[in-house]
């Protein structure tokens, strides 16, 4: 049975408490519920610590196993607790806050620049994106960083709305990139909306997010580097 994701109704929650369903052949600590991002879609997994009567371990990334459940990595040579134990999962808050801005801001990006995506990450001092542009048409550093803080400090609101699979399937125009599937194959699908009603940017996403731009802080596009053809990466770092 797969974890209940309560992240994806809640990024704020911090901590959660759960039942161990199993320990997988690495180790790995399979729970009922949790708050904890497994790592996917260029966002990296969670970590923090898990917590029972008795123990305690450092959880060092949170990753999906081929069956798609969420795994919590612990640290290495950590004592696990049993099948069945209560639990108590805490965030490194501090990890997962970054993160949330960051990956809030790589929508804003994708926002302000519209091409065809092909790949994403995010890193401690932001993250980057890329697309493939034309040549001719690669946007100034400058101006894409005006763009960017401008949609920072007019501070609009993140939201999101569930759709159905065969909505999402009608919906092909708003996947913007074309190496990520969108979170499909439960029945529904989350739109994330930034704006009112998505007037910033709309698109499937599964990640965390801030609850408004304004909190990502001022930025900057750092570098913006050709890697391939018309395949253009660019960077933006927090301030």
């Amino acid at each position: 049975m797969s974890a209940t994701l309560l992240f994806r109704d809640d990024a704020y929650l911090k901590d959660c408490e759960a039942t161990v369903t199993g320990i997988n052949d690495k180790g790995g600590i399979l729970l009922d519920r949790t708050v904890f991002y497994a790592t996917a879609g260029g966002q990296p997994g969670d970590k923090g610590s898990l917590i029972w009567d008795g123990g305690e371990v450092t959880i060092a990334t949170t990753v999906y196993d081929e069956a798609k459940d969420v795994v919590h990595v612990p640290g290495e040579g950590s004592t696990l607790p049993g099948v069945g134990a209560k639990v108590k999962l805490a965030l490194d808050w501090a990890n997962r806050y970054r993160n949330m801005r960051a990956h809030t801001l790589m929508h804003l990006l994708c926002a302000s620049v519209p091409f065809p995506v092909t790949g994403g990450a995010i890193g401690e001092d932001g993250g980057r994106i890329d697309f493939d542009i034309p040549e001719g048409q690669i946007p100034d550093k400058a101006e894409l960083t005006a763009t960017l803080n401008r949609l920072v400090t007019e501070d609009h609101p993140v939201s999101f709305r569930w759709i159905t699979d065969e909505e999402m399937a009608a919906n092909q125009h708003l996947i913007r990139t074309m190496s990520v599937k969108p979170p499909m194959g439960t029945g529904r699908v989350r739109l994330v909306m930034i704006g009112e009603d998505g007037k910033v940017d709309l698109q499937p996403c599964g990640g965390t997010h801030l609850s408004s731009t304004g909190a990502i802080g001022p930025v900057a596009v750092s570098k913006i580097e050709n890697k391939g053809k018309i395949n253009r990466r660019i960077r933006v770092v927090f301030q």
